[in-house]
């Protein structure tokens, strides 16, 4: 009768903070799956856009915002651990809805990448959204909630193309655009509505302007060498200026974290194998997969025109149709990997889904021209996606200590995108080589297609043949 009556009033307090933690997932996930779902967005509509501007320089519409992320990151992930990671999640947020408004009203494509370049900025809340979860939820509810919050890029994959084929097909790209503006506004909401601030913070320190200037511009210099080689010419000295002073302050930034008080990404952190063996093995698998949409959708979106154009020329409907059992299958993966990596090696589970991705997308690189070849190789890579998107966070949880996680989950998130952008735009340039132009806008052949899925099969490959260099950690449930 006692324990009745002592444990019957616990019943609504635990209904209640369940009831809260649910709501935090779910604020959460939206936050950390909205990246990809613009990013899934914007892949959709570039060949829209491309063609409404007319412009050849279309590689920017979606890589903008990737190198503006990229720069800002480094800033973001320290004042999170300075002032709140919530108050950092919110600003991001809030210049992204800026940025996307602009885009939204842009009439010429030079003020679109202006927009898309702002917006850029909530890239960083990824990480964040990452770091938080092990910080506010109780030890049980970590696991689960960082496989969902990475799982749901299962939904995202479902969904999304379902969403910006009616999107596009009903209201055009700009229909797309503004989508973006009112998914950020109800993500800055439901931040704000319910995700309590984390009580993880680093008193009194100071930000290290010096030292994110360093990496932010020399990364920023490098990925738009990259990107502009094919015009300047690789070997020209415009080039190599911009790839020099790269180097030069990536060197700097190395010896300046060396000697300041309070470093950007602590070395102390970055040199112990367990973590920069993880970060490097990630950042390049999940960053090459993250690429490969610049390649899967300009072939399905782009209109067949002999001779100029060899895309398969599907609307946004008919791509979400035959895609969708690929985006299902993602999901699965995604959420299985969540639950075996308490008793599975992550690392196994990492170089699994690697090598399902290089065997997925090596078949398609001779089967790309039907709707069942396409589905044949997003079914195989579509598993190892799964299992790489929902591993990357857990694998991060087992090798830091509460204190390094959005350090951790930042310099992560950085190396991905640095990966992502440079694969991406090696792609533009690989497929430009078999191409044509017509009335201002790129197109592409299928022997180009062909080339920029080999360059992602062996970006791939690179991610599955680090895996061996990550020693064993602890298992997730003692990481926590």
């Amino acid at each position: 009768m006692s324990d009745t009556q002592t444990a019957a009033p616990q019943t609504p307090e635990r209904s209640a903070s369940t009831t809260r933690h649910v709501l935090a997932v779910v604020a959460l996930v939206w936050t950390v799956q909205l990246v990809s779902l613009v990013a899934a967005l914007s892949g959709i509509a570039q060949a829209e856009v491309a063609i409404h501007f007319r412009t050849r320089e279309i590689a920017w519409f979606t890589l903008m915002t990737l190198l503006t992320g990229t720069f800002f990151l480094p800033f973001a992930v320290k004042a999170a651990a300075l002032f709140g990671k919530k108050k950092v999640l919110l600003a991001a947020t809030g210049l992204g809805f800026v940025g996307d408004l602009v885009a939204a009203l842009a009439t010429d494509y030079r003020t679109l990448l202006i927009g898309r370049g702002i917006a850029g900025v909530y890239a960083a809340t990824a990480p964040l959204a990452y770091a938080i979860t092990r910080d506010i939820f109780p030890r049980r509810w970590v696991g689960p909630a960082s496989g969902i919050l990475a799982g749901g890029v299962g939904l995202v994959a479902f969904g999304g193309p379902f969403l910006s084929g009616w999107l596009l097909d009903d209201h055009g790209f700009r229909g797309v655009l503004w989508f973006m503006a009112a998914s950020t506004a109800v993500s800055f909401a439901l931040v704000t509505l319910f995700v309590p601030e984390s009580p993880v913070r680093t008193p009194g320190g100071r930000m290290d302007w010096l030292g994110g200037l360093l990496l932010g511009g020399g990364i920023t210099a490098l990925v738009y060498a990259v990107g502009q080689g094919s015009h300047w010419g690789w070997s020209s000295g415009q080039f190599l200026a911009y790839v020099a002073g790269a180097v030069v302050a990536l060197v700097v930034f190395v010896l300046v974290e060396r000697r300041v008080a309070e470093p950007l990404f602590p070395p102390s952190m970055t040199r112990r194998r367990p973590v920069w063996s993880v970060l490097l093995a990630t950042s390049i698998a999940a960053g090459s997969l993250s690429a490969v949409g610049v390649v899967i959708q300009l072939l399905v979106l782009m209109p067949a025109i002999p001779h100029v154009s060899e895309g398969l020329g599907w609307s946004g409907t008919h791509n979400a149709i035959v895609t969708s059992p690929i985006s299902a299958a993602i999901l699965v993966a995604a959420v299985a990997t969540g639950l075996l990596a308490r008793r599975v090696d992550a690392r196994i589970l990492l170089g699994t889904g690697s090598a399902l991705t290089v065997l997925g997308y090596g078949i398609g690189t001779q089967l790309h021209h039907s709707a069942a070849d396409i589905i044949e190789m997003g079914l195989i890579a579509g598993i190892g996606t799964g299992m790489v998107v929902a591993v990357v966070p857990i694998m991060v949880i087992e090798v830091v200590t509460p204190e390094e996680q959005a350090l951790a989950n930042g310099a992560q998130t950085l190396g991905q995108g640095v990966a992502q952008i440079v694969v991406s735009q090696l792609a533009f340039v690989v497929m430009a080589q078999h191409g044509a132009v017509l009335k201002g806008t790129q197109f592409y052949l299928d022997e180009g297609f062909t080339n920029g899925l080999w360059l992602v099969v062996g970006c791939c490959a690179l991610g599955a043949l680090l895996v061996p260099l990550i020693p064993r950690a602890a298992r997730l449930t003692k990481a926590l």
